[in-house]
């Protein structure tokens, strides 16, 4: 856990040279105060949920409404301590308005109490505030929260094998219009090598990032990606690629994800979730990455109504998305999607359906429902290849024996899929 204040060393030689030594001192100990500034490393601290300070000065009250830190336009978060300590030692921690939120470290363990280190006043105009620079990895996710995280899709510190960026983005649909997010970018093993510095890599874009490489509290499982991926590409079997996970938006998941009809009540807002992928996100992937272009090294993929956007976008957009991993797609039978893809403006030129026959559950009595799901994915499979004149070369169907509707299932099926999607060929090597 690191403390960072903001003292250049260049300036302290500089200074040092012309006779001016630091003046280090307590911040506790300066009556204008100074300034906290955090930065959430988890994306957990939103304007819902936003982060107090907890001290020796309020009680170590956690939800102290006169302790909230103010959301910046840099996404970090900010408090100003502009009473007069006294010279009091301060000791505080950062939680998300209780203790069984409170902040923890890198490995998910409780912290000691933070204390300020010095600063340099010497640096400083009269009645000036110093700015002190704190970065939380995470905070903690209590059991009972378990649904909250799936519903809204709150993420932390991720464990990945390979390389992970965030990439901040602006907007969405249904009711996230107004919102910020990060997407989460797994890219290859030697992207950032010299020798590659002129490579660019075909990509997938996928729904419901939050789930892909790491595994959230009280969700059964991830999609191990960056696992999949990493021994894949070592073996020589998938071309080097990056993923991108598009997070969904919380609380507006089904209605931005909504693009074919309605489900359980819902009739949703997928269109312009859709445009904005294209126009949001894809724009700043490839700005921020070497992104090879063209449908032929475009994908896009999720599971339910993640898949359900994937089967949009690829029909929507044919000349956008080339290859799509379409996964135990919903609204079984619903006569808006049948319709779409007979009026679809193209088919993706090569694609995998998924789904298990256990999509419902294990239990004997689920049996006729878990076949029509199988049913369902036979029938949208046949009518995306009669759509596109495939041949049987060009499009796979995976039905997962005993699968379920979950991220274990998804997981187990991804690896054949990309496969499929991204054979390793001899320029590979």
């Amino acid at each position: 856990m690191r403390l960072l204040v903001a003292v250049s060393c260049l300036v302290g030689c500089v200074m040092s040279s012309f006779g001016l030594e630091p003046e280090l001192v307590r911040p506790e100990t300066l009556p204008q105060g100074f300034v906290l500034i955090v930065k959430d490393n988890s994306g957990m601290a939103n304007k819902d949920n936003p982060i107090f300070l907890a001290s020796s000065i309020n009680g170590w009250d956690p939800s102290d409404e006169e302790m909230i830190l103010s959301g910046r336009s840099d996404t970090r978060w900010q408090i100003v301590i502009d009473r007069d300590l006294h010279g009091v030692g301060l000791e505080f921690k950062f939680a998300l308005g209780s203790w069984d939120r409170e902040e923890l470290d890198s490995e998910g363990n409780s912290i000691p109490n933070r204390k300020l280190g010095l600063v340099d006043i010497s640096e400083l105009k009269e009645g000036q505030r110093p700015v002190i620079e704190i970065e939380v990895p995470q905070f903690k996710i209590p059991v009972a929260l378990s649904e909250e995280v799936r519903e809204r899709g709150l993420y932390r510190a991720l464990d990945v094998t390979g390389t992970v960026k965030r990439v901040e983005v602006r907007g969405g649909a249904g009711g996230a219009e107004a919102s910020t997010r990060d997407l989460i970018v797994w890219l290859p093993e030697g992207y950032g090598d010299e020798a590659n510095a002129d490579r660019q890599y075909p990509v997938i874009y996928m729904f419901d990032g939050q789930n892909l490489f790491d595994q959230l509290p009280g969700v059964p499982g991830e999609w191990n990606i960056d696992e999949t991926l990493t021994s894949l590409i070592e073996e020589g079997r998938v071309e080097p690629l990056i993923v991108v996970g598009i997070p969904h938006s919380g609380e507006f998941r089904a209605s931005e994800y909504m693009a074919l009809g309605s489900y359980e009540g819902i009739v949703g807002d997928g269109v312009a979730g859709m445009d904005w992928v294209l126009g949001e996100v894809m724009p700043r992937i490839n700005r921020a990455f070497r992104i090879k272009q063209g449908r032929e090294s475009t994908a896009i993929g999720g599971a339910s109504l993640g898949g359900s956007m994937a089967l949009y976008g690829s029909t929507t957009y044919p000349n956008v998305f080339g290859m799509a991993i379409i996964e135990s797609l919903p609204m079984i039978g619903q006569k808006p999607t049948q319709r779409h893809i007979k009026k679809a403006k193209g088919v993706p030129f090569k694609f995998v359906m998924g789904m298990g026959n256990s999509e419902v559950g294990t239990d004997p009595a689920d049996s006729d429902r878990n076949q029509q799901y199988v049913d369902w994915a036979n029938e949208v499979n046949n009518a995306l290849a009669r759509r596109g004149r495939l041949s049987k070369d060009d499009h796979k169907l995976i039905i997962g024996d005993g699968q379920v509707h979950n991220e274990l299932a998804w997981s187990a099926r991804f690896g054949e899929a990309i496969e499929f999607l991204f054979p390793a060929t001899e320029s590979d090597d």
